[in-house]
C-alpha cells in the first residue's frame, strides 16, 4: 500500500470524508468501495472489522483507562482475539511504539500529546488494518516526538503493507511521509499526483490563507 495526503484549507471537507469512509457520518449521496466491496450501508464496527481503522483529530484515547486498557479497546473494535499470551498485545505494537511499553499502567490522559497520538495509533493497530486513516496526527505536538511519529508510519507501511492516509496541516511533514497527494476544495477533490508533483504553486492557489 503506498502513503498518502489528504490536503486542503480548514472547512473544505477533509476530516468529514475520512469520517464518512468509517462511517461515523452518513453520505447525502454516492457510495463507498472497498477491498471491491460496497460498504456504504455497513456498520462502522463491521468496517473496522473489515480492515478500516480511524485515527480522528484530538487523538480520543480514553484518559481515565490505562494505556493497556485503551490498547485493548482497538483489539475488541476488530472482534478478534489476541494472538499472544500475557497482557494479550502483539509485540510487534512495542516494536513499534516502545514508549508504551514503559507506560501499560498509566492512565492514558497522565500521557503528553505526543505520547497520546502514538497510543491512539498503536490502538488502530491492534485490529490489524488494511488501511490506516490518520486526522492531523502531528496537530499539537513537539516536532522531535513529529518525527517519530513520521518515521513509524513509514515502518508500518513498509514492513505490514498497511495503506495509510492522512489529513495535514504541515506540508513538509506530507511532502516527506507520503508518495502521493490529493488537494480538496469545497468537498471535491481537485488536484492529485506524486508528492514530487506538489509544487509551490499548487500550495499557494489551494492552501494559502
Amino acid at each position: 500500500g503506498d502513503i498518502a495526503c489528504l490536503l486542503g484549507r480548514n472547512g473544505v471537507g477533509k476530516t468529514t470524508l475520512l469520517r464518512s469512509v468509517i462511517g461515523l457520518n452518513a453520505l447525502e449521496s454516492g457510495s463507498i468501495s472497498f477491498a471491491g466491496r460496497d460498504i456504504t450501508r455497513t456498520a462502522t464496527y463491521q468496517r473496522a472489522r473489515e480492515g478500516i481503522a480511524y485515527i480522528p483529530q484530538g487523538r480520543e484515547i480514553i484518559p481515565y483507562l490505562s494505556v493497556l486498557d485503551n490498547l485493548k479497546m482497538g483489539l475488541s473494535a476488530s472482534g478478534k482475539r489476541a494472538r499472544t499470551k500475557g497482557n494479550g498485545v502483539p509485540s510487534e505494537i512495542f516494536d513499534f511504539f516502545p514508549m508504551l511499553n514503559e507506560h501499560l499502567n498509566r492512565q492514558g490522559g497522565l500521557l503528553s500529546g505526543g505520547q497520546q497520538q502514538q497510543l491512539a495509533i498503536a490502538r488502530g493497530l491492534m485490529c490489524e488494518p488494511k488501511i490506516m486513516l490518520l486526522d492531523e496526527p502531528t496537530e499539537g505536538i513537539q516536532p522531535s516526538i513529529v518525527q517519530e511519529i513520521e518515521d513509524t508510519l513509514r515502518r508500518i507501511n513498509k514492513e505490514k503493507g498497511i495503506t495509510i492516509v492522512v489529513v495535514e496541516q504541515k506540508i513538509e511533514f506530507a511532502r516527506k511521509l507520503a508518495q502521493k497527494f490529493f488537494i480538496m476544495k469545497k468537498g471535491v477533490i481537485v488536484e492529485k499526483g506524486t508528492t514530487a508533483q506538489l509544487s509551490d504553486s499548487l500550495l499557494k492557489e489551494y492552501l494559502a490563507v
